[in-house]
């Protein structure tokens, strides 16, 4: 092929890759990480909306004034992961994509995935390739996630997994808002876990993609005890939602058998078990199958 028309198949190529990625809204909730974000917010494509989870930093302000192109929506106070709702909202694309304040897209990433949810109907959640840190290491969920025991459906574009890591999932905006996004019970951490399954008892496919890459450069002075204390917390709430009394049982039983920080995390449950209890609803059958698999019993 002569060198014009090389060149002339690799600007069509970026064209089409552009067009893509364009229909990917990418809602980046932060707070009080306003330094984290000077260095992920350089390394988005497309469109950004940042929810900023009432900061006290600056951070709205900064962005703003240094990154123009990001739409800015200042909360005057903490709501978890279900600020994310409210970035979804404000898309106007078919797709959304996460990110945290110290994590981004690879380039080329959110094309791609625009072009799998186009030839994939019932495809609800595109769970990606996470990298972390400067050694880019495949963040070990992965390769749970490429090794799920669940069945596939035939054509879907990759396992089919019942979990996430929402700084590395892409939406159908749809389905998202369908199954009431992110709530507030759990609030955050561990968030992803109620959402996959109602997502999947409406009948979406979430599936992980490989060739779908991000990047996360988690902090190094995040607090792992407050960290485990919220998981042990979340895993109960989330139980109480929608599992059966009998994994209700078996996670407080873990908490209370745990270390100080998950013993601590069980005493943070009754404040937020009569919003739960409310919200209970059992799960159908084969969700409630499918995950008994995933846990290995």
């Amino acid at each position: 092929m002569p060198q014009a028309g090389r060149r002339e198949r690799r600007v069509a190529v970026r064209a089409v890759g552009a067009e893509a990625a364009g229909r990917v809204t990418t809602v980046v909730v932060s707070r009080d990480r306003a330094l984290a974000l000077t260095r992920s917010l350089p390394r988005h494509d497309g469109r950004v909306v940042l929810v900023d989870n009432g900061s006290r930093d600056g951070t709205a302000e900064l962005v703003r004034r240094r990154f123009p192109h990001v739409e800015v929506v200042e909360l005057d106070e903490n709501r978890g992961a279900t600020a994310r709702n409210l970035g979804v909202h404000l898309a106007r694309t078919p797709y959304v994509a996460f990110a945290d304040d110290d994590s981004w897209w690879a380039p080329g990433a959110l094309a791609r995935a625009a072009e799998i949810f186009d030839a994939h109907p019932r495809l609800g959640l595109l769970a990606a390739r996470v990298l972390v840190g400067p050694g880019e290491r495949p963040d070990p969920v992965c390769a749970l996630m490429a090794a799920s025991p669940l069945p596939a459906e035939p054509g879907m574009p990759g396992p089919g997994v019942l979990g996430f890591l929402a700084c590395g999932a892409v939406v159908r905006r749809e389905a998202f808002l369908a199954c009431g996004g992110f709530d507030d019970v759990v609030f955050f951490f561990g968030e992803e876990e109620r959402l996959a399954a109602d997502m999947a008892a409406a009948g979406w496919w979430l599936a992980y993609v490989d060739d779908v890459v991000a990047h996360h450069h988690p902090s190094p002075s995040r607090d792992p005890a407050a960290r485990r204390a919220l998981a042990a917390r979340n895993a109960v709430l989330t139980a109480v939602l929608r599992r059966p009394w009998r994994v209700v049982a078996r996670r407080t039983l873990a908490a209370v058998l745990g270390d100080p920080a998950a013993r601590r995390g069980l005493l943070a449950v009754p404040p937020r078990l009569g919003r739960a209890l409310a919200c209970r609803r059992r799960l159908p059958a084969p969700i409630e199958e499918a995950l008994r698999t995933l846990e290995g019993l």
